[in-house]
């Protein structure tokens, strides 16, 4: 299983941004995709989860209402829209398989990701 991050970029607060998730040698069906991030000098954090199967996405309270995640089944890619995005959101931004229908533990590599940056 392989989950690429790009989309990533430098932009002004109040700004957006859409971050893409290319997964290959999975089932995209099979699985439920989560995006996380990690700013420095802190934890990384779950941001949204999104079940492939059926599109049942769930979002964090520190994001919602201003990110969307959503999937494409037919380019199996799962896609994050940040829009009013604050300086708080600089991190790096990585996504993984999330077990459990988006209930369960995380598997990435977390060693590739994709950097936002937001200037005030």
């Amino acid at each position: 299983v392989q989950l690429v991050e790009s989309g990533g970029g430098l932009v002004q607060a109040g700004g957006s941004l859409r971050l893409s998730c290319a997964a290959s040698g999975v089932t995209f069906d099979d699985i439920a995709v989560g995006w996380f991030r990690q700013a420095s000098g802190k934890e990384r954090e779950g941001v949204a989860c999104i079940v492939n199967r059926d599109g049942r996405a769930s979002h964090a309270t520190t994001v919602k209402g201003r990110f969307t995640i959503s999937s494409d089944n037919v380019k199996n890619t799962v896609y994050m829209q940040m829009n009013d995005l604050q300086p708080e959101d600089t991190a790096t931004y990585y996504c993984g398989r999330v077990a459990t229908d988006c209930h369960g533990d995380a598997y990435g590599s977390w060693d590739h990701g994709t950097q936002v940056t937001v200037s005030s």
